[in-house]
Order: structure tokens, then C-alpha cells, then sequence
């Protein structure tokens, strides 16, 4: 069974800003996706999020060809009334977090990579970096 897992915003932009030294990990994990080993999940959160953040590193036209070429190694899940109803309610001290895990939990993924495990300390699924996914956990 291939593994679905839900990524945090931080993983996708170590790949398409290749930041150091998380590139390597982000890389490995794309390169799984696209040879069908691991299906891979992200809010429309995280677009919106990405084209900011790469838009202050490269051109806009540059960001969005990014993010179009990237789009096709992941599942676009919606941010829902329901997902901002229960982050708002939540324990988390950063929303966007909370709107991060309450669209995984919402889609029924047991799994979210991100580099701030620290954020997530309350979740009620597994939570790890994609270095200690990749490395069989």
C-alpha cells in the first residue's frame, strides 16, 4: 500500500527555494512521488502561501511556473468552512498550523511531515520531519 501523507508548507519550500540543509530530504521525498512510491497531499493553503513566499525570491512569473510544474507531484485538498471553524477553536498557537492538521485530519491522512514537530505537539496523528520519514521513521 502506498503511504498518503500530508505536507506542511515548510517541506514544499525547502524543495522549490532549495533550502539548506533541507533540500536533500524535500528532493528525495518529491522524487518518491513522482515514481508513484508515496502520494503526497497539501492544502490550497499552501499555494497561496508558496506564491507569496517565492514571489519575494523570484519573479512572479517564475513562482507560478514553480508552483504549476509542482502541482502535479500533489493532491490539492480544500480549506474548508469546517477545517477554519475547527482551527479557530483549536489549542494552536499558529492557525495556519491548525488549518494545515484540520485538513489532513478532515481528508482522514494519519500522517503530516513538517519541520516544526514543536507546532504540532497536540496532534492526535503522527507528525514527523521528512528526514525521519525517509529514513523509516
Amino acid at each position: 500500500m502506498i503511504d498518503e501523507v500530508f505536507l506542511d508548507t515548510d517541506i514544499v519550500l525547502d524543495l522549490l527555494a532549495r533550502r539548506e540543509p533541507f533540500y536533500s530530504f524535500a528532493a528525495d521525498l518529491f522524487s518518491k512521488a513522482d515514481q508513484g512510491k508515496v502520494k503526497l497531499f497539501v492544502s490550497s493553503l499552501t499555494f497561496a502561501n508558496l506564491n507569496y513566499l517565492l514571489s519575494k525570491q523570484y519573479s512572479s512569473e517564475q513562482a507560478r511556473k514553480a508552483l504549476l510544474k509542482f502541482k502535479t507531484l500533489v493532491t490539492v485538498l480544500a480549506v474548508t468552512d469546517k477545517i477554519v471553524e475547527l482551527a479557530l477553536s483549536s489549542d494552536f498557537r499558529d492557525f495556519e498550523d491548525g488549518l494545515q492538521y484540520y485538513t489532513a485530519t478532515e481528508h482522514q491522512l494519519k500522517l503530516i511531515l513538517t519541520r516544526n514537530l514543536n507546532d504540532y505537539k497536540t496532534a492526535e496523528i503522527i507528525v514527523m520531519t521528512a528526514e525521519q520519514y525517509l529514513s523509516g521513521r
